[in-house]
C-alpha cells in the first residue's frame, strides 16, 4: 500500500508496513542535501571531531548513563542505544537519516530534533549520499544505450534508499542511461525496510515525482549473507538473461560481516559478474574504536587499510573512497 501526502516542500511520503508515513530520501532535494563540497565537509569532520574530543575523558560508565537518558527523552536515540539488537535496523536508521526538519511525528519532539542535527547522524546522512553517488557515478560510466537490463542488487540494504537515489541521480544527471528495465534486488533478512523501500519507490514514480515514467521495479529477496548460494542462483540467472548487475551495502555487509562472510559475498559477486560495487567500510580511528566499544552494534572498526585485502581476496580493488569521519564510502571494481 502506497501513502503519498500532499508535499509539503517537494517532499514525497511513502508508508512503512505499522502504516507510519515517512519522507521519502531524495538526495537532491535541498532539504535531504548535505553539503560536501571541501570546505563544507571539513568543517562538518572538524565539528565531529570536536564533539568526540570532548567526550574523549568522560568514563564508559558515564557514557552509557549518559546515552540512557537521552534514550529516555528521545525515540530516535532509544533505537540507537536501547534496542537491545547487535545490529541497528534498517528502517531505524533511515529515519536517523531524515534531518531535524523532516522528522514525522512522533519522531518530531524538541529532544529529536536536537539529536538528527547531531554532527553523528548529518554523517550518517552523508554516508548514504555518497554511496549512492558512488554508484550513480560509476554507472555513467559502464552503462551503454544497449537497453541492457539493468540490476541493482543490494545486501542487508533495508529500504534500499542508496540504491534508489542512484537511481534519481542518474535520472537527473544521465536520463539517456535509464531508457531500460531497472530492478532494485534487496537481499535482506530483514522485512521492514524492504516493504517501505518498495512503496518509497512507487512513491517517487508517481506523475510528477523524480522517477515517474520510468520501468523499475523492487524485489525482496530473503537473503543470509552466511549462505551465498541464492546470491549465486540470481546472478547467474542475470548473466544467462544479458542483464547489468552492480551491488553495493551501505551500512551492512562491509560493517557488520567477519572477514570470510565478506569475502565469500565478493567471491561470489566477482564470479556473477559484478562490475561495480559500492559500500561502507566502519573506520579504524580511535574515536571510532571507542564508540564501537560503548554501544552495542557489533561493528567491525576494519579501516579502508583493513577492508583492502579483503576485497583483494574477493576479486576487486577498491578505485575510490569517499571519507565521512565514521566511515568511508568505497567504490570496488574487480581486479
Amino acid at each position: 500500500m502506497i501513502a503519498v501526502k500532499p508535499t509539503t516542500g517537494n517532499l514525497v511520503y511513502a508508508a512503512t508496513r505499522d502504516g507510519v508515513s515517512l519522507p521519502v530520501i531524495d538526495v537532491t532535494n535541498p532539504r535531504f542535501t548535505v553539503l560536501d563540497d571541501p570546505s563544507s565537509l571539513n568543517r562538518l569532520l572538524e565539528a565531529s571531531a570536536k564533539e568526540e574530543q570532548g567526550r574523549r575523558w568522560v568514563p564508559r560508565f558515564i557514557m552509557r548513563m549518559l546515552m540512557r537518558s537521552l534514550a529516555n527523552k528521545s525515540l530516535l536515540a532509544k533505537a540507537l542505544f536501547s534496542s537491545g539488537s547487535t545490529f541497528l535496523p534498517g528502517l531505524s536508521t533511515y529515519v536517523m537519516k531524515l534531518g531535524p526538519d523532516n522528522l514525522p511525528p512522533p519522531y518530531d519532539g524538541a529532544t529529536d530534533k536536537r539529536f538528527a542535527a547531531s554532527t553523528h547522524l548529518t554523517l550518517l546522512r552523508l554516508r548514504t549520499q555518497q554511496t549512492a553517488r558512488l554508484i550513480a557515478d560509476g554507472l555513467a560510466e559502464d552503462l551503454t544505450d544497449d537497453g541492457a537490463p539493468l540490476h541493482l542488487v543490494n545486501i542487508a540494504g533495508g529500504p534500499a534508499i542508496d540504491s534508489l537515489n542512484a537511481v534519481i541521480l542518474l535520472r537527473r544527471d544521465r536520463p539517456d542511461l535509464l531508457r531500460r528495465k531497472v530492478v532494485i534486488d534487496v537481499f535482506d533478512l530483514d522485512d521492514e525496510g524492504p516493504f517501505f523501500g518498495a512503496n518509497a519507490l512507487a512513491a517517487l514514480m508517481a506523475t510528477g515525482r523524480p522517477l515517474a515514467g520510468l520501468d523499475i521495479a523492487f524485489v525482496h529477496r530473503h537473503y543470509d549473507w552466511n549462505d551465498t548460494a541464492a546470491l549465486a542462483r540470481h546472478l547467474a540467472e542475470l548473466s544467462q538473461a544479458g542483464a547489468v548487475a552492480i551491488a553495493s551495502s551501505e551500512g551492512g555487509l562491509f560493517e557488520y560481516g567477519e572477514d570470510d562472510e565478506i569475502t565469500a559475498n565478493l567471491k561470489t559477486l566477482h564470479a556473477g559478474g559484478v562490475r561495480l560495487i559500492a559500500g561502507s567500510v566502519t573506520n579504524d580511528d580511535e574515536a571510532r574504536r571507542r564508540m564501537v566499544r560503548v554501544g552495542s552494534f557489533k561493528l567491525k572498526p576494519r579501516g579502508v587499510s583493513g577492508f583492502r585485502p579483503l576485497a583483494a581476496r574477493g576479486g576487486f580493488s577498491i578505485t575510490r573512497a569517499e571519507p565521512a569521519h565514521f566511515s568511508t564510502q568505497v567504490q570496488l571494481r574487480p581486479l
